[in-house]
């Protein structure tokens, strides 16, 4: 197996908190990181999931927006794809 240098830039204070866990399982960084990479490959991607915990200001005020459109009698609504084509004229 050949190797090659990865030179990665991150917080000092995220090196050193993950350093401390990897350090506790026993390895150091270098392993860890082909770990992920290797895992990453199994997987044909990122061997987790990514996903916000909380809706960004956008979402959330479209979320807002849906829940008092849906609540409110005095907005139209209707009961078929064809019913909405029609009053958007499509």
């Amino acid at each position: 197996m050949e190797s090659t240098n990865l030179n990665i830039r991150t917080d000092k204070a995220v090196k050193a908190a993950a350093e401390k866990i990897f350090e506790e399982l026993g390895m150091n960084m270098t392993t860890a990181v082909n770990i992920f990479l290797r895992q990453t490959i199994r997987e044909n991607g990122i061997p987790f999931e990514l996903k916000l915990s909380v809706p960004n200001e956008t979402t959330a005020a479209a979320i807002e927006e849906g829940r008092r459109i849906a609540h409110d009698q005095n907005v139209k609504g209707y009961k078929s794809i064809d019913e909405l084509k029609a009053a958007l004229d499509v």
